[in-house]
């Protein structure tokens, strides 16, 4: 058998990648361990949240899948950090869980040049091959468990959680992929023969419980906002505006809580000693937080349905490796939950996934030429940041194919640049999530400017159709037209005086244009439309980013002057075979570590820890970059 691109793993990270290359016109197969857990869900039936919110909009923006299945399964939207500015505010769903695995599953089903196989791979086939006079292995195929061979001239493996898994709950332990399926045992092996070089991660999701026997009466209750702006720009912005809005409820731990896990957290496999892999820092789990936040009385933790279909509740903030028994006793410690029956039990997992910085800014690896990972394969966790390197990988595999550029994005480019330069330049240590904080021009990465940004890259590259481009242009025109004539529309003293003194300012001694009173505090787009001007019709999306870009317009110059000097370091090129402990002046950790990456710019080696300012001020000298 032969296709050009072998997709392993369906869940968010493969299924992007394999609509990715297949939408670029590759030929595509996309294997899983069971057709019926395609785009699963083992933790929060949710989609989006701080940070992530703005991957799923850079997905839509380049072409991808995620947002606009989102869309179509949304039960509640809610936008984060509504109180905060504009750059770090972060769109989330609460998602119907089994409606998104179907609503993708027939996405797949239905993409030309994409086919479905159920299967587990087990071997990666490699062949040696030169290149620049140094040996190199290529990927040329992958193996099924039952022995069948497809060749191929690239492969993304997306296999989640799923590689070796191994479940454990309390002093139970036994080989399991999320949520009870089967896990993939055998390429492990296979990739480590190949030099891929495996770490142990460990995650965990807490118990299911039953909606009838919840008390929400007692409970806090969360609603979603009103008239919510979609994720996908295919949808018109009031798209969501009929969707019922089902409520989330909030709920706190109390003392009796905390006694109740303090008093067992020696049958917790995380304290027993059961678990070896390094779980997620900013996702722990109840008992980790109880001891690394004991001064805490009380812990959030969040009510969420899993789906209009089912009675599940998912309880966010609460999961664990504790036995059945603890489980049972700690949840009904909560109010509202004196009776509530727990349909699923909370459980870790332990996995394999692959050390990122193997990997070159692509998301190929070094060692293997056609090799690509993404998602928690390489380390990270999250439904968006899989999705958000699926594209890539898929994208950049179906370019190699094609024999073409390879696409890098870069920190200032998006989130996504942000996710995986941390990735490949500084590794991590533990299941990576991406935050708003880890991002230093987070004005310029916006949520409402994504398409701005990315969509003529996934236009060049092939992934942005025609119907998105001509929106796209459409948007571009009318913003700039917009923020020309704000800049452009004076007012006199007395009209801006008038306007200011109703809305609790201090008047001005001269005439005004519309664009400097926006970028007063407190004064938004809609206020000004009180002022008689020739106001165009425009869409909420628009007005979004024309608002921000000329309030904080100041500071986004800056940050773009910022991004232009990091750009001009990324064209300093480095040669590729110089050995840097020649290299008088470099200290002897960094010459280690640039010999193991050799960065191909000087930016790429200024990412690299262990390369300190010194260190790039010699190669400078040594290369006689000014």
């Amino acid at each position: 058998m032969e296709t050009q691109v072998a997709v392993i793993g369906a869940g968010h990270a493969g299924i992007e990648a394999a609509l990715a290359s297949a939408r670029m016109g590759v030929e595509t197969v996309l294997f899983t361990m069971s057709l019926d857990a395609i785009a699963n869900m083992p933790c929060n039936p949710s989609i989006g949240g701080t940070a992530k919110g703005h991957l799923v909009y850079e997905i839509d923006a380049l072409g991808g899948e995620m947002g606009r299945a989102a869309d179509r399964v949304t039960m509640q939207s809610r936008t984060l950090n509504t109180g905060k500015g504009a750059a770090v505010r972060s769109k989330r769903v609460q998602a119907d869980r089994r409606l998104y695995q179907r609503v993708m599953k027939q996405t797949l089903e239905n993409t030309p040049r994409l086919r479905l196989i159920q299967a587990e791979i087990v071997e990666l086939l490699t062949e040696e091959i030169e290149e620049n006079g140094a040996t190199r292995k290529r990927v040329c195929g992958v193996k099924t468990a039952i022995g069948e061979v497809w060749s191929c001239k690239c492969a993304v493996i997306a296999t989640g959680t799923y590689l070796k898994g191994r479940i454990f709950v309390g002093d139970h332990n036994f080989p399991s992929g999320p949520d009870g399926l089967l896990p993939a045992d055998g390429l492990s092996a296979s990739l480590a023969a190949t030099g891929i070089k495996l770490m142990r991660f460990k995650t965990g999701t807490p118990a299911r419980v039953h909606r009838g026997t919840i008390d929400f009466s007692v409970l806090e209750e969360q609603a979603g906002e009103c008239d919510p702006l979609p994720y996908a720009e295919s949808n018109p912005e009031d798209y969501l505006a009929g969707t019922k809005q089902t409520p989330c409820h909030v709920v706190y731990t109390n003392a009796n809580t905390h006694r109740v896990i303090l008093d067992n957290i020696g049958r917790s496999a995380l304290y027993s000693g059961q678990i070896h892999g390094t779980g997620p820092r900013y996702c722990p789990s109840i008992e980790d937080k109880l001891v690394r936040f004991a001064d805490k009385e009380r812990h959030q933790l969040f009510v969420e349905p899993m789906g209009d279909g089912t009675e599940e509740m998912y309880i966010q903030g609460f999961s664990t490796s504790l036995p059945p028994d603890v489980q049972r006793e700690m949840l009904h410690t909560l109010d509202g939950f004196a009776d509530a029956e727990i349909m699923r039990y909370a459980y870790a997992i332990e996995y394999d996934c692959a050390d990122p910085l193997e990997m070159e800014p692509t998301l190929e690896f070094r060692a293997v030429s056609g090799l690509f990972g993404a998602g928690q394969f390489n380390g990270t966790s999250g439904y968006e940041e899989a999705a958000a390197q699926g594209l890539i990988a898929g994208a950049n595999a179906a370019l190699l194919c094609r024999g073409e550029d390879m696409i890098v994005l870069r920190r200032h480019d998006g989130y996504i640049g942000t996710l995986i330069d941390d990735l490949t330049h500084k590794g991590t240590n533990e299941p990576y999530r991406m935050m708003t904080s880890r991002s230093e021009y987070r004005l310029l990465l916006r949520q409402d400017n994504a398409d701005l940004r990315l969509t003529p890259i996934g236009r060049r590259i092939g992934l942005v159709g025609d119907a998105q481009w001509a929106r796209f242009c459409a948007k571009c025109d009318a913003e700039e037209a917009e923020k020309t004539r704000l800049r452009t529309t004076y007012i006199s003293q007395d009209a801006a005086n008038a306007f200011l003194t109703a809305h609790g300012h201090d008047e001005i001694k001269s005439g005004v244009s519309l664009a400097e009173l926006l970028k007063r505090p407190d004064i938004d787009y809609e206020m000004l439309r009180e002022i008689p001007s020739d106001w165009p019709e425009l869409d909420r999306r628009t007005i979004l980013t024309v608002e921000t870009d000329i309030k904080y317009e100041g500071y986004i110059k800056r940050q773009i002057d910022e991004a232009e000097r990091r750009k001009r370091l990324e064209e300093k090129r480095l040669p590729t075979d110089v050995d840097y402990e020649t290299i008088r002046g470099l200290r002897i950790e960094a010459a280690q570590k640039l010999n193991k990456f050799h960065p191909a710019t000087l930016l790429d080696a200024q990412a690299i820890s262990g390369v300190n300012p010194a260190d790039i001020t010699v190669l400078m000298i040594y290369f006689g970059i000014r």
